[in-house]
């Protein structure tokens, strides 16, 4: 009976799941780049094609264009919420769960609500939304992202105090980076079109600096990168995608070899602008007990300048090299790896080498090059 009940519950749970809204997100790296008039733009559109879409809330900082583009659209109002005697504008979340449109429009994700409404966050009323199978057209600045808080505090030297949890843009189903480079938005400012004309001056003085534009601009990049790479891995079957290419160098305590094999996979992962890593597998005849001092200085700097050059370091004591390997190959999704040319004739060790020809059978197997370097 118990079985009967999960069965219906994980059915249910699906039903529900394909009937949540829709989340789209328009991030930027500052205020003033345009994430609500694109928004407002994409509204009329989507009205125009006959979608019932309506505005939840939207913050204009008075900009004259995009208050001109607010006109037209079908507005939800918005509800008075009064504390400590003050009056406080709010999105109304349950007027647009009664109004129920398909697509709703809320600006500033990242607000917290007055005291006394249903949620403290925006982007909780957001989830509702979704919930109720409302989609979500919304907006954010990497500021607010909660996983690089600090980062940002580094960066503009601010304490960014309302903020967003990293797992809401993990679920959302679009993310759409609006870029400006820093002369742009620096220009935007001063011709009045981010902040009122007192505000300019100190807005130059302090956030809107160019290396202080440029890094946040960097870290918007990377953020949309870093979700459309993870939608990739989690959504598209590994039987159709194509694999990035990822490089696994082998390196023994040979002085000879191991520099060539690090140097070669830098310039090969450098020209695929991939990820690459460094693996020295330590059999008991490699224990540093067995082999000379100036190997394990070798050994040693040659670590060093893998790290340098950009690789990931993995040092793993076993007896079983092929399996090792074999198993970082999996465990780090390598498409080839690379190994120094082998001081036999290299057709006596395909013959005669059992280790070797374990390597290659294991590895066409699982698709994976092999590169030896010379």
């Amino acid at each position: 009976m118990q079985q009967k009940d999960d069965s219906v519950k994980k059915f249910l749970e699906l039903i529900k799941k394909s009937r949540r809204g829709k989340l789209k997100i328009y991030i930027g790296m500052s205020a003033g780049v345009g994430k609500t008039y694109r928004m407002l733009q994409e509204s009329h559109a989507l009205l125009r094609s006959g979608i019932d879409i309506c505005i939840g809330y939207v913050e204009t900082h008075k900009r004259v264009e995009t208050e001109a583009l607010v006109a037209g659209l079908p507005l939800i109002p918005r509800k008075n919420i009064f504390y400590r005697g003050k009056e406080i504008d709010e999105m109304d979340l349950q007027g647009i769960l009664n109004r129920h449109p398909e697509i709703v429009v809320v600006d500033e994700l990242a607000h917290t609500n007055a005291e006394g409404s249903k949620n403290a966050k925006r982007w909780q009323d957001v989830f509702d939304l979704l919930e109720a199978g409302i989609s979500v057209i919304s907006a954010v600045n990497i500021q607010h992202l909660e996983s690089i808080n600090e980062e940002i505090e580094h960066i503009t030297g601010i304490n960014v105090t309302e903020r967003i949890p990293d797992k809401i843009l993990e679920i959302a189903d679009e993310i759409v980076n609006i870029d400006l480079t820093a002369d742009e938005l620096v220009t935007r400012l001063k011709e009045g079109k981010i902040y009122d004309k007192s505000k300019i001056e100190r807005a130059l003085e302090n956030f809107f600096q160019a290396d202080k534009i440029l890094q946040l601009r960097e870290l918007a990049l990377k953020e949309v990168v870093h979700q459309v790479e993870r939608k990739i891995q989690t959504e598209i079957p590994k039987s159709i995608k194509l694999r990035p290419e990822r490089f696994l160098a082998c390196i023994s305590s040979n002085a000879e070899t191991a520099g060539v094999v690090i140097r070669k996979t830098a310039r090969l992962a450098s020209y695929y602008r991939s990820p690459w890593v460094v693996l020295y597998v330590q059999s008991d005849a490699e224990s540093f007990d067995k082999i000379k001092l100036d190997k394990q200085r070798y050994l040693i700097n040659h670590f060093k300048l893998a790290t340098e050059l950009g690789a990931e370091v993995v040092k793993i004591k076993s007896n079983q090299v092929t399996q090792t390997i074999i198993t970082m190959a999996t465990e780090k999704e390598i498409t080839t790896i690379c190994i120094g040319k082998p001081h036999l004739n290299i057709f006596q060790v395909i013959m005669r080498t059992a280790i070797f020809n374990q390597l290659l059978r294991n590895l066409a197997s699982q698709e994976i090059d092999l590169v030896i370097l010379s």
